[in-house]
C-alpha cells in the first residue's frame, strides 16, 4: 500500500518514546480511552473548541496516544489471531522470526489442527489464517525496531474460561477450541467481533492518515472474515464436541458468547449474535446500519475476560506488550 522506507520514516515521527509515554492516561489506565477522541479533534479544531472537549472530557485525565503504540496495541490481537488460525491450519503456529520486538516475549499454550469436516470452512479457515499472518508481518514491517514482541498466549484454558462465563459448558469441564469444526467456529467468533470493533475504535486515535488508510483496509478485511464465520454459524447445523456441553445450537452458543462479551465491555447493550428477532444478523449494525466501536480498554476487558481494570488475564496471561496495555474498569 506505501512504501517500507517511507513507513520506516513515518512510524520513527510517532514511535513509541518518552515524550508519548509521558502523555499517555496516568491514575484511569485506559478506563477514559472512550473519550480520547475529543482530546484528539480538539488539537485540530480551534483554541476555544480544543477548551470545549478538554472540558467535555473531564474528569478523567486524558491525553493522546502516539500512532506507534496505536499499531503495536493492534499488533497484540495479530498476534492472537494469526496464532489461533495458524494452530488451527497446520497444527503449529508463526515462526519464531515474526514474534520478537521490545518487551517480553512469550509462547503459546494449546492450539493444535482442526479436523475440518467441511471444505468451505476449511478454506475460509486457511484463507484467514494467511490474513492474519500478513497482518502481523504487515504491522511488523512499519513499526521497524518499535515492533513490539509476542506476548505469552493462552488458546488453551482461556477458551474453557470464556465457555464457562458464556455457560456453553458445565463448571469443571473443558472447552477444546480446536476438537471439532463447530468449536473453531464458535472460537473464531469470539475472536472475529472484537478485531472489527477494535479497529474502528481505534481509528479515531490514529493522526497519520497513511496508516489510517492502512488500519481502515485491515477493519475491512476483519470485517470480512466476522462475516464468514457468522455466516458460517448461521448456517451450521452441528453440535460441539466434548463433556458438559449445555445445548447444541451453534446459533444459540453464539448468541451465549455475544452476551458474555457484552457482560465484560461495560453497561451498555451493544453486541450482537447471529441471529436477532428470528432472522439472521450477519452484519451486526445499529439503526443507521452502523457498526459500534470498541475502545483499547474495552478490547482489553474481553481478551483479558474481565471486567475490572487490569494488565493481564485471559489470552494473554502475562498482559499484552506497549504501553495500551490496561482494561476498562466496568465492575
Amino acid at each position: 500500500m506505501f512504501g517500507k522506507r517511507y513507513a520506516a520514516q513515518m512510524i520513527t515521527r510517532s514511535a513509541e518514546n518518552a515524550q508519548d509515554r509521558r502523555r499517555f492516561l496516568r491514575a484511569a489506565g485506559l478506563s477514559g480511552l472512550g473519550v480520547i477522541g475529543a482530546g484528539t479533534i480538539g488539537g485540530l479544531a480551534s483554541p476555544a473548541a480544543a477548551a470545549a472537549a478538554a472540558k467535555a472530557a473531564a474528569p478523567a485525565a486524558v491525553a493522546q496516544i502516539s500512532d506507534g503504540a496505536v499499531l503495536n496495541f493492534a499488533l497484540n490481537l495479530e498476534y492472537l489471531e494469526a496464532q489461533f488460525y495458524s494452530h488451527a491450519v497446520t497444527g503449529k503456529g508463526l515462526p519464531d522470526s515474526l514474534t520478537t520486538g521490545t518487551g517480553t516475549r512469550g509462547g503459546v499454550t494449546g492450539g493444535r489442527a482442526v479436523r475440518f469436516k467441511s471444505k468451505s470452512v476449511r478454506q475460509y479457515a486457511q484463507e484467514i489464517a494467511g490474513d492474519e499472518r500478513a497482518h502481523v508481518e504487515f504491522l511488523r514491517g512499519t513499526l521497524g525496531s518499535a515492533a513490539v514482541s509476542q506476548p505469552a498466549i493462552d488458546l488453551q484454558a482461556s477458551f474453557t474460561a470464556a465457555a464457562q462465563a458464556a455457560g456453553l459448558v458445565k463448571p469443571g469441564h473443558p472447552f477444546d477450541a480446536f476438537a471439532c469444526e463447530e468449536n473453531f467456529l464458535l472460537a473464531a467468533f469470539l475472536f472475529e467481533d472484537v478485531g472489527v470493533t477494535a479497529y474502528k475504535g481505534a481509528a479515531p486515535l490514529i493522526t497519520n492518515k497513511t496508516y489510517l488508510e492502512a488500519a481502515a483496509g485491515i477493519l475491512a478485511a476483519e470485517a470480512y472474515h466476522a462475516a464468514s464465520i457468522r455466516t458460517a454459524l448461521y448456517n451450521s447445523g452441528g453440535g460441539l464436541l466434548g463433556t458438559g456441553l449445555l445445548g447444541r445450537d451453534l446459533k444459540a452458543a453464539a448468541g451465549k458468547l455475544s452476551d458474555a462479551r457484552d457482560s465484560l465491555d461495560g453497561a451498555t447493550d451493544l453486541d450482537q449474535g447471529v441471529v436477532a428477532d428470528g432472522r439472521a444478523n450477519i452484519v451486526p449494525t445499529d439503526a443507521n446500519g452502523i457498526t459500534f466501536s470498541r475502545s483499547p480498554g474495552q478490547v482489553l476487558n474481553i481478551v483479558y475476560l474481565t471486567s475490572k481494570a487490569a494488565t493481564a488475564g485471559g489470552f494473554f496471561p502475562q498482559g499484552v506488550n506497549g504501553e495500551v496495555n490496561t482494561s476498562a474498569d466496568n465492575s
